[in-house]
């Protein structure tokens, strides 16, 4: 997750969506069966990032139930408390157990902000947007070939894509180092 998150200037939130993920892993663990297979789903939306853990099982999570120890439940109470909204979606295969988790604009400097509504942008006018879980490597190429059209776009204009870059990665330096 902080590899992930961190790719996308999300660090901020790490520790909750860590927390996150094992408690959804664990519900797969307990209640589907070790071993059981299970998929991770990332989702960076505007104001929220979207976790969901698909199984192939069709009970629904409870958040009490007669069968449970005294600890079960808890984790969907955890997820409930730290999340901005969860829920469970049955799938043709079995579901998807769900929580989102504000993005505070606070946390995000305006210039991860800015890029990721360009990428987000960039990558819809791309037709690569309808990518369920948009892997790290994907999201580097679309802001490679990002910058590729505005380097493009700048030369078309008469500027001087190679001044631009080295200014660009000046103003990089100096706001990592100020930070």
């Amino acid at each position: 997750m902080r590899v992930t998150l961190g790719g996308w200037g999300a660090t901020a939130i790490s520790d909750e969506a860590e927390l996150v993920v094992t408690e959804l892993a664990t519900n797969v663990i307990k209640h589907v069966g070790e071993g059981a297979a299970a998929t991770l789903v990332v989702e960076p939306r505007r104001s929220r990032l979207r976790l969901e853990v698909h199984d192939r099982s069709h009970a629904l999570p409870s958040r009490a139930s007669a069968h449970c120890d005294a600890e079960c439940g808890r984790g969907l109470h955890l997820l409930a408390a730290m999340s901005a909204e969860c829920g469970t979606l049955l799938t043709a295969t079995g579901k998807a157990v769900w929580c989102e988790l504000d993005l505070e604009p606070l946390r995000y400097g305006v210039r991860v902000q800015r890029a990721a509504a360009l990428i987000e942008e960039y990558r819809r006018m791309a037709g690569t947007a309808s990518l369920v879980v948009p892997a790290y490597a994907a999201l580097e190429e679309s802001a490679t070939e990002a910058i590729a059209d505005l380097l493009h776009w700048l030369a078309e204009q008469g500027g001087d894509p190679d001044d631009v870059l080295d200014r660009a990665q000046t103003r990089y330096e100096s706001d990592v180092e100020a930070a």
